[in-house]
């Protein structure tokens, strides 16, 4: 490891934070990691906010203007953890700018802006991923094994859910989540993304969508406490049935105002050989069957297993031990793992700008069938 790569995070909320957590904890993670890591410089709105970043984390310096960020000639990689109506200008200043950048999901507020970046991030040369975290799960990475080595066969039919309930209570205030102009949609663009990157792995491309998306609360406080109300201009549930390209169907749901609910993402996938089923809330297991082995009396060798994926990434990851059980934050780590070597080898990020726009043009569609009630062709 001879590469020393300095870091520039543009926000600093609950997604800057836990993108400088994961690069504080690559060398303990893997060994040897990708490259040395300096957290060089930091940008968010707030004074306390950019001082949290200095002094807890260890930044060399905070700005309100992420333009220096990018003049600076010791800043190499750039990570975009804004809302989602700042992603194109701050991604594209960057790739200008001569640096290697890690965006949060989705990709852009709509196709047409994603598509101007992912053009821009193909002919830079440099590395541009976004943040698909979940295909960093163990298990997700087992199931994208199986399915390149034939297990299923040819793909028939899939269901996926992504269900949150953080939204079930009317007097939680607005944000710039609820609102589109802002964040270009709701439990579709915030949840369903994930959803529709994982379908687009496993199971192939769409071909076309029809959806209904719902708000089922739609007004919300201004702020706490206070009594004025403010339009939701985006889905609270989004519904989808879809067709594949290779002739699979599916359904999509994702809501945050599922009842019950934490962070509950399930995915099944049948096919003519054999099925996956996967759980976030047990991550530790990816459920196969296998349809070749023989049914004999009594159920002969068929039947579900049960794989224990557990934290069993290859090296150079090294802590904690494969068996230990995997989270959350582990697939954040593994993510910006996979980024940096990239940037290292002098790849393409996976998933790249090209599969945030692809998951874009699907949402895109999506609320087009919505809004006229007619399945919408994807491509």
């Amino acid at each position: 490891m001879t590469d020393t790569l300095g870091v520039g995070i543009i926000g600093y909320g609950f997604m800057g934070k836990m993108h400088t957590y994961s690069y504080a904890s690559l060398p303990f993670i893997y060994d040897p990691p990708p490259a040395r890591i300096k957290l060089v410089g930091v940008c968010a709105a707030t004074e306390a906010t950019r001082s949290l970043a200095v002094d807890r984390a260890g930044f060399e310096f905070s700005t309100a203007d992420y333009h220096e960020l990018l003049a600076r000639p010791d800043i190499s990689v750039i990570n975009v953890c804004t809302p989602n109506y700042l992603h194109k200008e701050q991604a594209i200043a960057a790739i200008r700018a001569g640096k290697h950048v890690y965006c949060d999901k989705p990709l852009a507020m709509n196709a047409t802006e994603a598509k101007e970046m992912a053009a821009l991030a193909r002919d830079s040369g440099l590395t541009c991923q976004v943040t698909f975290h979940n295909r960093f799960s163990p298990a997700l990475l087992r199931a994208r094994q199986m399915v390149e080595d034939g297990f299923l066969g040819e793909v028939i039919s899939f269901r996926m859910v992504y269900l949150h309930a953080g939204y079930t209570d009317p007097t939680r205030p607005i944000s710039w989540r609820m609102q589109r102009e802002k964040s270009g949609g709701g439990a579709l663009v915030d949840l369903g993304s994930h959803a529709i990157d994982l379908v687009r792995l496993l199971a192939g491309e769409f071909d076309s969508v029809n959806a209904r998306l719902h708000t089922l609360v739609k007004e919300r406080p201004a702020r706490a406490g206070s009594s004025e109300l403010v339009p939701v201009t985006v889905d609270d549930l989004a519904v989808l049935t879809v067709e594949m390209m290779n002739g699979a169907v599916g359904t999509i749901e994702a809501s945050r105002i599922a009842t019950g609910t934490i962070d509950d993402l399930r995915l099944e996938i049948h096919g003519t050989r054999g099925a996956l089923s996967y759980d976030l809330m047990n991550p530790n297991w990816l459920m196969a069957y296998d349809d070749t082995r023989p049914g004999l009396a009594y159920g002969g060798e068929r039947g579900w297993q049960r794989i224990e994926c557990v934290q069993n990434y290859p090296k150079p990851a090294a802590l904690p031990g494969g068996k230990a059980p995997v989270g959350w934050m582990r697939f954040h780590i593994a993510s910006l793992h996979s980024f940096l070597t990239n940037v290292v080898e002098g790849r393409p990020g996976s998933p790249s700008f090209d599969d945030g726009l692809a998951v874009q043009r699907i949402m895109d569609a999506a609320i087009t069938s919505s809004e006229t009630g007619l399945w919408q062709p994807v491509h």
